[in-house]
């Protein structure tokens, strides 16, 4: 009886449903239209050979009565390379037919595209209409327009002998980029490396990236779509790995690079220098930007590096993380800002000792430099100065620090104090454009920071561009960090 019972409540909930439905009313009128959620869908550049991201478009159904949709198609059929699917049905050779929108409702368009490769150095363009033709002869049509760049493929490469890349494509790298010992790897300027996910450029050997103002090398993700509309995933942590100097590897120079949005930003392992003494520097980089990871910016590890001009922001771990070795910055702006995370490391950390192993710091010196943040202080540091700690040498000269004021006047030498009690501004006020919420810096100091004429001029003499081709000569005083300020 109870089963029965449940079969005619059934059987009702049927009839009911169906009666609703013919009681749907539908709408030939011309003037009843749909609208869409954008009238141009536009791909970001693409990889041409690779699926893209897809993207969403809504159609709206204002009106009360349901819109049948003849058809909907894509305007190149079956030789687009766009791809559509609506309402869950794939557009099957770019066409797809019967299509209903009730009223006061929507359909959701999936799509997507994938580019021809065209063996071609310059960026192409692609067009193409998405047309509906509704039951009443109204046709409508939304834009979609994409960019193709063709690239050179890396699939577990080593370079196993001298080698000079090309600048007139970008290379993508699968399963990370080896340079192996005793082989050096030349990046013109220009040239560009886009690494998969957790790919990393890993050198035993050399590498020379040798960028200009006008055309750095750049080291990014292959991420060219956007988590948000106003966030690129390109201008997020994790896209990749990053660069790892092993402890073979030595007379590395990088110069006017991007290095941005990977796991770490420059890994530098131990090459011997707790012998007491200086041999080739394992890195020299200049005039260049480390910004945006989600590990330590520039770690060293008992090792030699000479680091000029170059800004190291916003990172999960420390900006700078420097354990034992001989270094030397001059005119580098670190700046821990990082946004998606309060846990976040300090801009620079010094230590000469971990885990019950002295590393000695033969010579850490920062001239010239801004050392910033969100917290009250972003200098810290693990240092023994007990006698089988020797040597011990650093040294802040010329500085803008956001820490506590130091009575050590032979290691803190003509310092401004970043913190509010003793500067107007402090913290991210120093600087000319400061936009949290679009994830967007500019480290060059406002016209009101005290880091405007605080460099040392006999120095700066030595180092008279900035990061960005400016002069530090042009006026007055010289600007500490990697900016002049305008």
């Amino acid at each position: 009886m109870k089963r029965l019972s449940g079969i005619i409540l059934l059987l009702s909930a049927l009839v009911a449903f169906t009666a609703c439905d013919e009681d749907i009313s539908w709408t030939t009128s011309p003037s009843a239209q749909l609208t869409f959620s954008a009238d141009t869908v536009a791909f970001d550049t693409l990889i041409t050979g690779l699926l893209s991201p897809q993207q969403t478009l809504i159609a709206f159904n204002r009106g009360i009565k349901g819109l049948r949709i003849k058809s909907v198609a894509l305007a190149g059929g079956a030789s687009s390379p766009f791809m559509a699917n609506v309402d869950g049905q794939y557009l099957v050779c770019g066409g797809g037919q019967d299509f209903e929108v009730f009223g006061k409702d929507s359909i959701y368009i999936r799509l997507a595209v994938r580019l021809p490769e065209t063996d071609s150095d310059l960026i192409q363009s692609y067009t193409d209409e998405l047309q509906f033709t509704l039951e009443s002869g109204v046709r409508q049509s939304v834009t979609l327009t994409a960019q193709g760049m063709d690239v050179v493929v890396l699939r577990g490469s080593v370079v196993a002998a001298d080698e000079t890349f090309s600048a007139r494509r970008p290379y993508l790298v699968y399963d990370s980029l080896v340079v192996a010992q005793g082989c050096t790897l030349t990046l013109p300027e220009g040239c560009t490396l886009m690494f998969h996910d957790s790919t990393s450029l890993l050198v035993h050997g050399t590498l020379l990236a040798l960028g200009t103002v006008e055309s750095p090398v750049t080291f990014r993700g292959d991420r060219t779509d956007r988590m948000f509309s106003y966030l690129p995933y390109d201008n997020t942590p994790n896209r990749w790995g990053g660069i790892h100097f092993f402890s073979d590897s030595r007379g590395n120079e990088l110069t006017q690079c991007d290095i941005h949005a990977g796991d770490y930003g420059i890994i530098c392992d131990s090459t011997g220098l707790d012998n007491g003494t200086e041999t080739d520097p394992l890195l020299t980089l200049g005039n260049s930007v480390v910004h945006n990871v989600g590990g330590t910016g520039l770690s060293l590890t008992s090792c030699a590096t000479l680091v000029t001009g170059t800004q190291i922001s916003n990172t999960l771990g420390d900006c700078v993380s420097i354990l034992g070795g001989a270094h030397t910055f001059v005119h580098c702006t670190l700046a821990q800002f990082y946004p998606f995370s309060t846990d976040r490391g300090s801009a620079l950390r010094l230590a000469n000792y971990s885990d019950g192993v002295f590393y000695p710091l033969l010579r850490c010196h920062f001239l010239n430099c801004v050392v910033t943040g969100y917290a009250d202080d972003e200098l810290m540091g693990n240092i023994s100065e007990d006698e089988e700690s020797e040597p011990c040498d650093y040294l802040f000269s010329h500085c803008l620090l956001r820490t506590e004021v130091s009575g050590d006047q032979q290691r803190f030498t003509s310092i401004v104090y970043d913190t509010p009690d003793s500067l107007e501004i402090s913290g991210s006020a120093h600087f000319t454009l400061f936009d949290t919420y679009n994830f967007l810096y500019d480290f060059a100091p406002d016209s009101l920071s005290a880091i405007r004429g605080l460099a040392d001029p006999q120095l700066s003499s030595q180092f008279p561009i900035d990061r960005r081709g400016t002069s530090r000569l042009a006026d007055e005083a010289p600007d500490a960090g990697a900016y002049e300020g305008l």
